[in-house]
């Protein structure tokens, strides 16, 4: 089955965290990415622009609004995902829980609706 985990920082916290630190976490996460693909388990990973990039868009009949910035104001933001392969919830946790941006924010792990 597969499931999106979904990674959220505080873009600010992150802003203040030393390069090096980050750069580290980076590479971690490549890391990362490269062991769960030898293991048949991730389907794709990507990490997101700034939030400041984002822009929402809502369709209500013939009528278009776009929005500078994201659907929300909150503290995390949406960082980047992981789409993976899990025999069950509980594996695609203890995936999940090595996700190394989580180590800045959280993952959250959704089941993806067949």
């Amino acid at each position: 089955m597969k499931y999106l985990c979904l990674i959220y920082v505080d873009e600010q916290q992150l802003a203040d965290t030393p390069a090096e630190l980050v750069e580290q976490v980076g590479q971690d996460c490549l890391a990362h990415a490269d062991e769960l693909r030898a293991r048949g388990r991730l389907v794709a990973c990507e990490r997101l622009e700034s939030v400041q990039t984002a822009s929402t868009v809502r369709t209500r009949g013939d009528h278009v609004s776009i929005t500078d910035g994201p659907f929300a104001e909150t503290k995390e933001q949406l960082a980047g995902f992981f789409l993976i392969e899990a025999r069950d919830l509980n594996e695609a946790i203890r995936i999940a829980s090595h996700i190394p941006p989580g180590r800045f924010g959280c993952v959250e792990v959704r089941p993806v609706a067949a």
